[in-house]
């Protein structure tokens, strides 16, 4: 049997190579895709990558093609990200001009060799339309759209008068937050400010449930902030895509606490900006804003103690006058007073003196009269109590042999009544005891058919088992 004829593999890829470039040789094509698994090689200028094109919610991947671009095309990338400030990278959709190649040990590529800036930032823009345009027909108690104005309930809450406890959301060691706290730390003015930081990414569309899951951290750990601050650093646009994220924007829009954002972009506001309380451009303006608004306070106090001093000194000046001409007018009258009143005192005085003669001669009688009844009553009292006293101590006297004599008797009486009582006695008259487990017992309820019991006559004791347990009612005595 002949064998198979048979060619190298190298020679099947040549054979390839050759009928893709007969195909495609100078030919270009305007692809809309998404770019994956970006990487990029700085030394050499090459970017590789994947464009992947995408369907339904699931994602379903409906083409793949590995991608690079070099020479022009990585001239033209760098172009793009100047233009959109947008880093190139995965994740991001773009459309892009790119040729067919065929290599023999890299397999089939398509090669970049332009990329169109309008296409990825009006996409982004249109995104970010839509999201605007849900969170007001979808909740508009929360955000209204007023005169070009997004209007949200979190700018309804006014700030406190002092900002002093500060909830900070950044990404963990993020240059912005060092930033942030320096400028709140170092305050020309002293101001002090209590800081609880709470770490999340703040970059990348998916890490925005990261992001509000530290949100909700925010709102459920119960201390009672005064502002909620969210900061990053600068960045490419597409750095800040998660606060453009619809969850975000209605978490910042609801949010009982005041909330103040400080990107750290330049150009077109975020939604997180146009849901929060403030928006400032970078987390530098954000702490400023916050020591101006304690300085603004501290302004009006400092305002309000002038207007008081002043207020004080001019009350003080009229009153002044007004007690200085109080002071004069008192001291007349009081002497004019003391004048009239000086007479009319000599005469009440003489008066008074020869009044008080008349009285005092005539309670001196009344006070002898007193006297002599008061000598006297004494010894007359005493006298009729000690009859009294003789007249008790006789009857103490005879009653008191008669008391003895009766309770003798009483006495008598209740010996007799405890012979009588005795249990000898009563058993001698025909009655008996019964004892159940050495105990004397007079309850039915104890006595059980089969138990031993011991009766106690007058002289005997007899040791006996219940045979049988009836109930009487105590007939055979009846008279």
């Amino acid at each position: 049997m002949e064998a198979p004829r048979h060619i190298p593999l190298s020679q099947l890829a040549g054979i390839i190579q050759q009928t893709i470039q007969q195909s495609f040789n100078g030919q270009y094509y305007w692809v809309v895709a998404d770019v994956a698994n970006h990487s990029f090689k700085e030394t050499s200028n090459y970017h590789y990558f994947e464009l992947v094109e995408k369907a339904g919610e699931r994602g379903d991947i409906l083409a793949r093609f590995s991608a690079k671009a070099w020479g022009l095309g990585s001239t033209k990338l760098s172009r793009f990200q100047q233009e959109t400030g947008q880093r190139f990278g995965s994740n991001i959709r773009v459309l892009v001009q790119v040729s067919v190649v065929y290599h023999p040990r890299f397999g089939l590529q398509l090669e970049l060799q332009d990329i169109d800036p309008n296409f990825t930032l009006g996409a982004m823009e249109a995104q970010r339309r839509e999201t605007l345009r849900k969170l007001v027909t979808e909740h508009p108690g929360i955000v209204q759209l007023v005169d070009g104005r997004y209007v949200t309930q979190n700018q309804g809450i006014r700030l406190p008068a002092v900002i002093q406890r500060v909830a900070l959301v950044s990404a963990a060691q993020s240059a912005g937050a060092e930033d942030f706290r320096h400028s709140l730390a170092y305050n020309e003015h002293g101001y002090r400010f209590f800081l609880d930081e709470f770490h999340a990414p703040v970059q990348g569309e998916h890490h925005a449930e990261t992001l509000l899951e530290c949100l909700v951290k925010v709102f459920t750990c119960g201390k009672p902030f005064d502002a909620v601050v969210l900061i990053r650093g600068g960045g490419a646009q597409t750095d800040f895509l998660i606060f453009d994220d619809y969850m975000i924007g209605l978490a910042i829009a609801k949010f009982p606490i005041p909330v103040i954002t400080g990107i750290g972009h330049q150009k077109n506001e975020t939604i997180a900006d146009l849901m929060a309380h403030t928006a400032l451009k970078t987390p530098t303006k954000a702490a400023e804003f916050i020591i101006a608004h304690n300085r603004a306070f501290e302004d009006r106090l400092l305002g309000l103690q002038k207007t008081v001093v002043i207020k004080s000194q001019q009350i003080f000046s009229a009153y002044f006058q007004a007690l200085s001409a109080m002071h004069t007018t008192i001291v007349h009258n009081s002497r004019l007073i003391l004048s009239t009143q000086k007479d009319q005192l000599s005469l009440i005085r003489e008066k008074t003196l020869q009044h008080t003669r008349h009285m005092l001669y005539n309670w001196k009688g009344s006070l002898l009269q007193y006297s002599s009844t008061l000598t006297g009553r004494p010894r007359s009292i005493l006298a009729n109590r000690r009859g009294e006293l003789d007249n008790t101590i006789g009857n103490l006297r005879t009653f008191h042999a008669q008391y003895l004599k009766n309770q003798q008797g009483y006495l008598n009486h209740l010996k007799t009544v405890i012979k009588l009582m005795n249990p000898n006695n009563i058993l001698r008259k025909g009655f008996a005891m019964v004892k159940v487990e050495g105990r004397i017992t007079s309850d039915p309820e104890k006595l059980r058919v089969g138990q031993p019991v011991e009766i106690i006559l007058s002289e005997t004791q007899i040791n006996a088992t219940i045979r049988s347990k009836t109930a009487y009612h105590g007939n055979e005595f009846d008279l």
